[in-house]
């Protein structure tokens, strides 16, 4: 399988703070049926003041970590990138690092704020795609005004968005309104992948292979390969 979001690079954000975590993160991803990940920090201004230049040292030393510590797990730096003009900045700086390319796309991780999708979101999107730069929304199940009325992101697939949802979030580990959104935007066929979003092994872990199997539940085995593995690589340009 291949996880598109997750956190894993130590003291960055609220994910790992030191590499001994992160390295069981890794582990427990491999484990799990993980080969791939891209690690993706919050790029968020004024709260996480990442960017490419600052998080490419962390993620040099992470990835000789792993090699060191002989953890098989391919990894790529990414970036969670929050929806503000300062991120827009960062963006057209090449300060934010994309998960990969798709049809001439750049593929960015937005995230909205949790509680609601701000005013000025659609002309945000619209920049981004003039910039051939594409979308996708990180866990739009578990926003607040998704969750209340899930039709408010179709403008968004509309637009030329792509939508990820959380493994975890199809078994319940973010309550069951989540829970039901992500059911609700799969029959849809809004989401294109569904990744960890991992932060740490206690409440946040690297699980992608239970999302697989209660795909495989809701959509059949099929759509549920497509999920973790082919959109995936083809984003990766593994294939």
């Amino acid at each position: 399988m291949i996880d598109l979001h997750c956190h894993f690079l130590p003291g960055v954000d609220d994910g790992p703070e030191s590499m001994e975590e992160s390295l069981s993160l890794a582990a427990a991803a491999v484990a799990d049926g993980i080969r791939f990940s891209v690690i993706t920090p919050h790029v968020h201004p004024e709260r996480y003041d990442n960017d490419r230049s600052s998080l490419q040292p962390v993620f040099d030393n992470f990835q000789a970590a792993l090699r060191e510590r002989n953890i098989p797990l391919e990894i790529r730096l990414g970036g969670e990138t929050r929806l503000s003009i300062e991120s827009l900045e960062l963006l057209l700086a090449d300060e934010v690092p994309v998960l990969g390319e798709l049809d001439g796309y750049r593929i960015l991780l937005l995230e909205f704020p949790h509680h609601l999708i701000p005013v000025g979101s659609l002309q945000f999107v619209a920049k981004l795609l003039s910039q051939k730069v594409r979308p996708l929304i990180a866990h739009p199940e578990r926003n607040k005004a998704v969750m209340a009325n899930p039709e408010s992101i179709y403008p968004f697939v509309e637009a030329g968005c792509l939508l990820q949802v959380t493994a975890g979030s199809l078994v319940g580990r973010f309550g069951n309104p989540a829970r039901q959104t992500a059911i609700r935007l799969l029959e849809s066929e809004w989401v294109e992948l569904i990744a960890t979003d991992a932060h740490n092994i206690k409440d946040r872990p690297p699980f992608l292979s239970e999302g697989r199997a209660a795909l495989v539940s809701l959509c059949g085995e099929k759509r549920a390969q497509e999920m973790v593995w082919d959109r995936p690589a083809r984003i990766l340009g593994l294939h």
